[in-house]
């Protein structure tokens, strides 16, 4: 049965599969980007705050150095130089497997964290002065983080000269030589610094205290702009790690001044080994890792094909829903109407009953009925003389076959549903050959 047209317009029918598509598109795009906000205060390269490292990553960019900001842990094993900057309350055991993973595959820097900031407060909600992001101090505190270069120490302390650093000469191997750079910290009285077995210093206090310093078993390393060649250790396969200290040598509050910024460049450079590597700052240490986009996952092998298939799939569909073969069917009534259903109700009653044959004489009596009606025999007599008629009748108008009264008798006598059937049928092509 073909219905009527359909109940939707056929722009409406794709303004809802383009709904449909773009917000399972964008759940993907979500479901891979789960990592909150960059500029959360926090001390990494995506922080603005006193403490944060976005100046430092800008910096670079701007200098045309690749940057990277890493937010998922199979980024980690690219080359190039990796930034950690974990938080005091990191887990020691997890920088060591991150660090030990890649000393060969690139240079690793960790800068060790020492302020404890707040958001700064405004004084109401459309403070024009608060700016998304921005910390104030309250505080230090030196991290421990057991399972990693437990060999090193680190203490905090007031720094001599107003806080004075300076970068250690190659030639002489200390801060007095011509060739050093020297500037002033921001907070002088809490300055962090290392001291350990194996490192050596890059950047130092006044007073020979290490701000920055590498590793001695760094392997084979190109020497650094006026410092130390990074040469040492058996292991000449190993890349170098280096060490910062003092964060305010690389954070957002020291790159203020332009002593500390050039330093900072300098340090990465010289860490990074070469401009044509990327610079990569870690986040997942910082609670800012996200999963892999499902989104561009798709479009990768092994799961290309499969993509494919689906895209292929999804075009058959749409196809075949906007272009139907024939009109659409509307299923049937399940109850019919009228006279239908009242017959159609009471067979199927006998039919479940089992007592089918019980029709049979009574549809033979109709049908004599009916044929003494149309041929105006007298009517009233009884059922031989009525049939005995018929059969004269058939017999005058030459219609061949066996008689009517024969047939009737067959069909009272039948008691399976398909001698009744056969019976009936008989009997019904005779009466329409009398009535002609």
């Amino acid at each position: 049965m073909s219905g009527g047209p359909s109940p939707f317009a056929r722009g409406t029918l794709i303004g809802i599969v383009l709904i449909g598509l773009l917000a399972f598109v964008a759940l993907l795009y979500a479901l891979g980007n789960q990592g909150g906000p960059l500029n959360n205060g926090g001390g990494h390269a995506g922080g603005r705050g006193l403490n944060g490292y976005a100046a430092l990553a800008a910096m670079l960019e701007a200098d045309g150095m690749e940057v990277q900001r890493i937010r998922s842990k199979q980024a980690l094993a690219q080359p190039g130089l990796l930034v950690l900057t974990p938080p005091a309350d990191a887990d020691g055991s997890k920088i060591a497997q991150i660090v030990e993973a890649r000393r060969r595959i690139g240079p690793t820097l960790v800068v060790i964290p020492k302020w404890l900031v707040l958001p700064v407060n405004r004084k109401n909600w459309f403070d024009p002065q608060r700016r998304k992001g921005w910390t104030r101090t309250a505080g230090t505190d030196a991290p421990e983080w057991k399972g990693f270069a437990d060999n090193v120490t680190v203490s905090i302390g007031r720094a001599a000269e107003k806080g004075r650093w300076q970068s250690v000469d190659k030639s002489t191997g200390t801060g007095n030589g011509t060739g050093t750079q020297s500037g002033h910290l921001p907070a002088p009285a809490t300055v962090e610094t290392g001291s350990g077995k194996g490192l050596i210093p890059l950047v130092t206090t006044a007073d020979g205290r290490m701000l920055a310093a590498y590793a001695e078993d760094a392997g084979v390393y190109p020497e650094l702009d006026r410092w130390a060649d990074m040469q040492g250790g058996d292991d000449t396969d190993l890349y170098p790690l280096v060490y910062v200290f003092e964060p305010d040598l690389l954070d957002n509050w020291g790159m203020a001044d332009r002593a500390t910024g050039l330093l900072a460049y300098r340090l990465i450079m010289a860490s990074a080994m070469t401009r044509t590597q990327p610079v990569m700052f870690d986040l997942t240490l910082n609670g800012l890792g996200a999963n892999r986009n499902l989104l561009t996952l798709a479009f990768e092998p092994p799961f290309l094909a499969a993509t494919l298939c689906l895209l292929l799939a999804l075009v058959a569909v749409v196809w075949r829903a906007f272009l139907p073969f024939g009109p659409r069917l509307i299923r049937a009534r399940e109850i019919a109407a009228g006279k239908t259903a009242l017959v159609g109700t009471s067979a199927a009653l006998v039919r479940r009953a089992g007592r089918l044959h019980l029709i049979a004489a009574p549809y033979a009596d109709a049908s004599r009925e009916r044929l003494v009606l149309a041929l105006g025999l007298p009517r009233g007599r009884l059922r031989a003389q009525s049939e005995t008629a018929i059969d004269a009748a058939q017999a005058r108008r030459g219609i061949p076959g066996p008689r009517y009264s024969d047939l009737a008798a067959a069909l009272r006598a039948a008691r399976h549903p398909h001698d009744l059937a056969r019976s009936a049928r008989a009997l019904q092509n005779l009466e329409k050959e009398l009535v002609r």
